[in-house]
């Protein structure tokens, strides 16, 4: 688990933190901080999951599992 979250603070440090410096405000963090862990977690291609978002990886995974048990 240390390794995902290491990986998961150096893409935050380096795709938000050092992209958008100097912060003005901590209220500006805290907003970008908020559209980045929402991007992260639905839009972002992911390799692990074929490259699609984690959004869609899920709904198809519901999807076929809803075919499964109707099958």
């Amino acid at each position: 688990m240390t390794v995902r979250a290491e990986a998961l603070n150096g893409s935050f440090k380096a795709e938000l933190i050092g992209h958008h410096a100097p912060w003005r405000s901590a209220d500006q963090v805290e907003r970008a901080v908020v559209a980045w862990v929402g991007w992260y977690n639905t839009e972002r291609l992911h390799s692990a999951l074929d490259y699609l978002p984690p959004e869609e990886f899920e709904a198809q995974h519901h999807r076929s599992q809803a075919t499964t048990n109707t099958a």
